[in-house]
């Protein structure tokens, strides 16, 4: 038996980040990693075994890391903003969204509602949640403070109803009066759960969506999420943390003196602290914070030779510079959901799509940028990990065939002539179902947040001025997505869970 301070089950960017706060302040630290490499749902792969690209498989976007744990952790990692935000194709064109807001964008306003209204709603409705994300951020990283105490640090009470009290579908509708807009709005509170507008996992969405960073902004990874990965890794090893792969953690004794682990290897470790970045099921029962909610999510990665045009003639390098949309109406998005939350697996899948290539060109190789070949990365809306039970592999076809036909319907052109092929004749497109996902990466049921995510404060009295990543068991703590203030690529329950062992 080997003696550790902390031992980290989930070599995974949150554990990483929770295994260097502790060594740097002088912990002896194991990761014991499940997989034959570190990085988990933030790994780098080259999809297509043909073509030098490597591609963000499972995580595409960086917009809930905190600079803060940038500079605390010392890490040369940069992320790059995108020139668009979203663009939104219709029948005969597009609501087109700088990240700034400029006169394109309210041109493009005006063309598809027809008047200004709208796109005065949007900049007032984005300029208060702008305001009450830069007040709320910074809690994220401190003890838990009760709904009360927030509310009155925010001070903008009647926006904190809107967003945490009432359901967000309330306000959007209120607020815009267009079927595109009112979609666009919601996508934000709907990507990776399976909500409707008027459910409040919406609102927990949105909120998580909205205030990453102080910002809300979405960013592209520079060198891909990989990038990220290595930079922790390099630091850790640095910093002295031992990381042991294909050693998935089986299971834990933990009482008031320490934990003891056992891994697949029926090798046993001890430690004062145990932290769990895996989601706990796939650790162990014994732990009382498993997942309820199952994923709904379509991850689809293609490479192609070029870019598609489109229909309404736009640049294909303007459409794909930020997020496209794809069937995101407010009607299209709720009706996908009545059919998903029924098990079904929706007639038109809603759907977005990103070109990190375009941003961030280094994460194909120079013979394929010289050749102006970029990546697509789709993902698929209300697709619950229910209807692949029966046959996973039939309906994931079915569910690309839906998703990119999404595409296709505003395209001028076949997708077939630019996408890029395999020697073995096959298109470079890739998925994954929300049951490869647990398969994969061991997200539950293909659930990326782990469980349902919860709003950012103490909800009982006892939670104040804990860190949110306490378990029923002593000495035990969640680091990863299942922590309250846990999901997305954040490092936020990894800087928590290490809080809570520092100051224990």
């Amino acid at each position: 038996m080997t003696d550790f301070d902390v031992i980290i089950a989930g070599a995974g960017h949150n554990g990483l980040v929770a295994a260097n706060y502790l060594a740097k302040a002088g912990k002896k630290v194991l990761i014991l990693e499940a997989q034959e490499i570190i990085g988990g749902a933030t790994q780098s792969v080259k999809a297509f075994e043909d073509y030098d690209a490597r591609l963000s498989r499972y995580s595409y976007l960086i917009a809930l890391l905190p600079d803060k744990i940038i500079k605390d952790l010392n890490l040369n990692f940069r992320v790059l903003s995108r020139e668009i935000s979203s663009f939104s194709p219709y029948a005969d064109g597009g609501l087109l969204v700088s990240r700034n807001w400029d006169q394109r964008t309210a041109d493009s306003f005006k063309k598809l509602t027809g008047s200004e209204k709208e796109a005065q709603a949007w900049q007032d409705f984005y300029g208060e949640v702008a305001q009450f994300a830069s007040r709320i951020a910074p809690s994220v990283l401190e003890p838990l403070k009760s709904s009360a105490q927030l509310k009155t640090q925010i001070a903008m009470p009647q926006l904190w109803d809107q967003l945490i009290e009432e359901p967000i579908g309330n306000v959007i509708t209120e607020r815009f009066k267009n079927d595109l807009v009112r979609g666009v709005v919601l996508t934000d509170a709907l990507i990776g759960t399976l909500s409707s507008a008027y459910g409040m996992q919406a609102n927990n969405c949105f909120l998580y969506h909205l205030i990453g960073n102080g910002t809300g902004e979405w960013k592209v990874p520079a060198g891909g999420m990989g990038a990220f990965v290595s930079e922790l890794h390099r630091v850790a090893l640095e910093n002295g943390v031992q990381i042991e792969c294909s050693s998935r953690v089986t299971d834990i004794d933990a009482d008031s003196s320490g934990v003891q682990v056992t891994d697949i290897n029926n090798r046993k470790f001890s430690a004062r602290y145990f932290l769990s970045n895996a989601a706990p099921e796939f650790v162990s029962a014994k732990i009382d914070n498993r997942s309820s909610l199952e994923g709904a999510q379509i991850k689809i990665n293609m490479l192609l030779r070029r870019l598609p045009k489109f229909k309404s003639g736009i640049d294909p390098k303007l459409a794909f510079a930020g997020t496209l949309h794809l069937n995101e109406s407010f009607t299209e998005l709720e009706r996908a959901y009545d059919q998903a939350v029924m098990g079904n697996i929706p007639d038109v899948i809603p759907a977005e799509m990103y070109c990190h290539s375009l941003t961030d060109p280094s994460i194909l190789g120079p013979e394929l940028q010289s050749e102006g070949f970029q990546t697509l990365t789709l993902f698929g809306l209300h697709t619950p990990a229910s209807a692949f039970d029966e046959n996973n592999k039939e309906t994931t076809k079915v569910v690309v065939e839906r998703a990119i036909a999404g595409l296709k319907s505003y395209l001028a052109e076949p997708l077939e002539e630019v996408i890029a092929y395999a020697k073995d004749g096959r298109p470079c497109i890739e998925a994954k179902s929300p049951l490869d996902l647990e398969a994969d990466v061991f997200l539950p049921r293909g659930n990326i947040f782990h469980k349902d995510l919860t709003l950012p404060f103490a909800e009982s009295g006892d939670e104040i001025g804990k860190w949110g990543v306490e378990t029923n068991l002593p000495n035990v703590f969640i680091c990863g997505a299942s922590a309250k203030r846990g999901g997305g690529v954040s490092g936020i329950p990894g800087h928590n869970a290490a809080m809570a062992v520092l100051n224990s």
